[in-house]
């Protein structure tokens, strides 16, 4: 009498299960990355605090936090004697705001929302991969 081995194919499964998974990690991570991001955002109107989103490419299994406001990245960097790398203008610059009124600046010191956002998280949100995916090797 043999003992008869079958063996199933369960890896389309496996990887359907793996990629749904990914999935809903990407969209909470890039949400929590997007959320510290606007917490970080200096505030005079608000668009640029309102404006930061967050995209998954599921194809790919890709998030991205990004903001589409102008001044998103005037915040990030710096601008003129301030900016980050020390490429910005030099002198100083007049130039008039929407409602018409006149300002000399040497530039915008960087407050860095987004990197500020991303060093707090980081640690946290490798965490919470690990945890999630440490049952699907």
């Amino acid at each position: 009498m043999g003992i008869e081995t079958r063996m199933e194919d369960n890896s389309d499964e496996a990887k359907a299960a793996f990629r749904r998974e990914a999935v809903a990690w990407l969209h909470e991570a890039c949400g929590e990355l997007a959320a510290a991001v606007r917490n970080n955002q200096r505030v005079r109107t608000g668009r640029t605090r309102q404006s930061w989103r967050y995209v998954v490419d599921e194809a790919k299994l890709e998030g991205c936090v990004a903001s589409d406001a102008e001044n998103a990245v005037y915040e990030e960097f710096g601008t003129g004697e301030y900016a980050l790398d020390g490429n910005g203008r030099k002198g100083g610059w007049f130039y008039r705001d929407e409602k018409g009124v006149g300002h000399f600046t040497r530039g915008k010191k960087p407050q860095r929302p987004l990197y500020k956002a991303y060093m707090a998280l980081k640690n946290v949100v490798i965490a919470s991969a690990r945890e999630r995916f440490k049952g699907m090797q």
